[in-house]
């Protein structure tokens, strides 16, 4: 095997050992697929100009399933046969990565999962840059959705949602308590409230994790303004910020004693489905696009869960932050890249797109000027399940969400967290907070320097 195709390999076994970590954490766009499917729109048209479209998830090839139908209708002179392929997780981000390195087989257009991005923006990103398509509607997005798909000033991913995060209260449990949930606006407001729960009726407030961060602690450490790297990419996962946050978790679970372990680990699983929907907790914090999770798993909540913002650390604090996400880009291996940058552009940024990721995804548009739109507002399953506050709640939180700084190395303090530091700090109680950030610090420390 030569030097080339040993790096190669190399480089697809970490990539898999990475995805691990990252499943959990970058998610919520759909269910990941697990076998190749393939999806042709405008075969039958004439002189149409292919376009490749390759995805890990297969719910994405109905929005560009949706939005190649449409474009055919609207530019009868410039058809476009889309060739839309979905692979399971690892396989797509793999093939393109070997493809972009190879300068050859690449897509036009391609999902690129979250935690996987970074990777793509090392050296000289071989995407094409989509500032002629962001820039103007930056003021009427939520901008901080966009940075973290760019570097250098250019805006290379589209994203899929924003990802607002938000508490889900079971609003039954919470009457039983006598509490008001819109009168809980800080954490402090909430231990309170939580303390209430207990006393009287059978649930605990809620649940923290042990195995998926994005369900707690990294929307938590957000609030505050800060991430696991800084905006340069320094490590600082052990920061004061970190370990506060960290000992507040373990204080509501054996201080106030007013949650509990998330059975299973995380709140996507089918112990958790289970627990749940017995009315055992009364809170759950996730994204917007968690919604899907309770029409899929526990249908019986219908009519019972109430959507807020989450609380804010202090008042007037940040209430939301921006979770998991899919950014699609256009490589530069595009035989037909203008095409391809206003396809997918009017795709995910148009007007018309933007309201098709919610009609057709469920998912919160990274333009916010779309949340007020009628088209949103129609009656479907999400409304008849949570009532019709969805985007009354958005728009409340949309400028309180900050960027996320995720780098290549976030695969290694993911690992750590989900697999030593809450283990031993929430489950085993075996360290502090201090003691095993500090640790899982200079673990990936010492990965950085290799």
């Amino acid at each position: 095997m030569g030097v080339s195709m040993l790096k190669k390999f190399l480089i697809l076994f970490l990539f898999s050992l990475m995805s691990i970590a990252l499943m959990a954490c970058g998610g919520g766009d759909s269910e990941e697929t697990t076998a190749d499917e393939t999806t042709v729109v405008g075969d039958d048209i004439e002189n149409a100009t292919e376009l490749t479209f390759w995805t890990f998830a297969g719910q994405h090839v109905d929005l560009f399933e949706d939005s190649a139908k449409r474009w055919n209708e609207e530019n009868p002179d410039r058809p476009i046969k889309l060739v839309a392929e979905a692979y399971p997780f690892d396989q797509m981000h793999n093939n393109l990565l070997l493809s972009l390195q190879s300068g050859e087989s690449a897509p036009d257009i391609v999902d690129i999962e979250l935690g996987r991005f970074a990777n793509y923006l090392q050296g000289e990103p071989q995407l094409e840059p989509m500032n002629e398509y962001v820039e103007p509607i930056l003021d009427k997005a939520v901008s901080s959705r966009f940075e973290i798909y760019a570097k250098d000033g250019n805006y290379y991913g589209i994203p899929t949602h924003v990802g607002s995060t938000v508490m889900y209260y079971n609003t039954e449990v919470m009457d039983k308590a006598g509490v008001d949930i819109d009168s809980i606006k800080t954490w402090d407001d909430f231990v309170a409230a939580g303390k209430k729960v207990v006393e009287k009726t059978d649930s605990v407030m809620w649940n923290v994790g042990t195995t998926d961060w994005l369900m707690d602690y990294w929307p938590m450490i957000s609030q505050k303004g800060t991430d696991m790297f800084d905006e340069n990419g320094k490590l600082i996962v052990d920061s004061q910020t970190h370990i506060d946050t960290l000992q507040f978790l373990s204080d509501v679970i054996y201080k106030d004693k007013i949650a509990e372990l998330t059975p299973g680990g995380m709140n996507q699983s089918e112990e958790f489905y289970g627990y749940f929907s017995e009315g055992k907790a009364a809170s759950i914090l996730a994204p917007i696009w968690y919604m899907g999770r309770f029409l899929d798993n526990m249908p019986d909540l219908k009519g019972k869960i109430a959507i807020r913002p989450m609380p804010a650390w202090e008042e007037g604090g940040n209430r939301s932050a921006g979770m998991g996400g899919t950014g699609t880009v256009v490589t530069n291996q595009s035989e037909n890249t203008d095409l391809a940058k206003e396809f997918l552009a009017y795709t995910k940024l148009s007007e018309e797109g933007s309201k098709k990721l919610w009609t057709v995804l469920g998912f919160d548009p990274p333009r916010w000027d779309t949340w007020e739109s009628e088209a949103v507002r129609e009656d479907n399953k999400y409304y008849d399940y949570f009532g019709d506050n969805i985007f009354d709640v958005l728009l409340e939180i949309k400028d309180e969400i900050n960027p996320l700084n995720v780098t290549q190395h976030t695969p290694d303090i993911v690992t750590e967290y989900n697999t030593n530091v809450a283990e031993s700090v929430l489950r085993q109680q075996s360290m502090t907070p201090e003691e095993a950030l500090k640790q899982a610090a200079e673990t990936v420390r010492s990965e950085m320097e290799k």
